[in-house]
């Protein structure tokens, strides 16, 4: 890495913890309100599970302008679940779940293994800073899972300029940087870790209803690391993972009225009893520039380890 990327990279990770430390225990803790668990970091507000449904961060707000980020189904809201089987009903959002507050101020999401769902699930969602949710999502299987994969959704209003950052290609200049999702590379765009999940990506678990969806196989990952631009706002957003816990992102193009990111997380065989965990991380900020956010995601990396 480049002496100057080094250094963004050291200067991002200085902000970040300032920011959190700036950010009191209370600002960044969920609040329970019924079924619901409402947040207001500072920086946005919103709704956590509405009405006790299984959505992720729903009517975030964005404090400074009182303008709208998420869409109807959520910002880290887990969808699709498919292994190389079975589709598991149309998604997390219709199994049953329940969630508490736990001591911290993060939530804990659960959902039980059912005749059809051969799993535990459980999502746990904390605020690391005013503009940074870590979710950390673990399955517990209850027989021999092949491929498991818990499709991790984002869906933004207002943000109609998405990337993803790549392994150097001719549209990059030949170097790791972010390829812009445009509509002439296909409606439906997903971006692999490596030959492997294109294998996985490909084995048919994308032709099971409902809504099927047929993928255009882009550029690989240079990590795991999706990113939408609200230019009017000056406002971006990331979603990001490790790459072992992830093996594709996925985005429609740019203006497509989804204005969807996705994390395919796990993408691994579990033995019945085996328990894994898959990492995941949002940050919503202005003015981050294409530097930063590879910066931010290297100095997450590094917070991981």
């Amino acid at each position: 890495m480049r002496l100057g990327a080094r250094f963004t990279g050291d200067v991002i990770a200085g902000l970040t913890a300032l920011a959190c430390s700036m950010a009191t225990a209370a600002e960044l803790a969920f609040t329970a309100e019924g079924k619901e668990f409402r947040f207001e970091t500072g920086l946005v507000r919103g709704t956590l599970r509405p009405q006790g449904k299984s959505l992720g961060l729903t009517a975030v707000v964005d404090v400074a302008s009182g303008t709208t980020l998420s869409g109807a189904y959520g910002l880290c809201s887990h969808y699709r679940l498919l292994d190389a089987e079975t589709r598991y009903g149309g998604g997390a959002w219709d199994w049953a779940s329940a969630a508490r507050l736990l001591p911290n101020g993060s939530v804990e999401a659960a959902w039980a293994a059912d005749p059809a769902h051969p799993f535990d699930l459980k999502a746990v969602y904390r605020w690391a800073a005013p503009g940074t949710l870590d979710v950390a999502t673990t399955v517990a299987a209850k027989k021999d899972l092949s491929r498991l994969e818990v499709f991790l959704a984002s869906y933004f209003v207002g943000f109609p300029a998405s990337f993803v950052y790549v392994k150097a290609c001719p549209e990059t200049g030949g170097k790791p940087g972010f390829l812009e999702a445009t509509k002439a590379a296909g409606i439906w765009q997903m971006f692999p870790r490596d030959d492997g999940a294109v294998t996985l990506i490909q084995d048919g678990r994308w032709r099971r209803s409902p809504n099927p969806v047929d993928w255009r196989i882009m550029p690989p990952l240079a990590g795991p690391l999706g990113l939408r631009r609200n230019a009017k706002l000056g406002l971006a957003a990331l979603v990001m993972a490790p790459p072992d816990d992830c093996f594709a992102v996925a985005t429609p193009y740019g203006e497509e009225g989804h204005g969807s990111l996705y994390l395919s997380l796990f993408g691994r065989d579990f033995k019945s009893g085996e328990a894994a965990t898959a990492r995941s991380r949002l940050i919503l900020g202005r003015d981050i520039t294409d530097d930063q956010a590879i910066a931010l995601y290297e100095a997450y990396l590094k917070e991981l380890k």
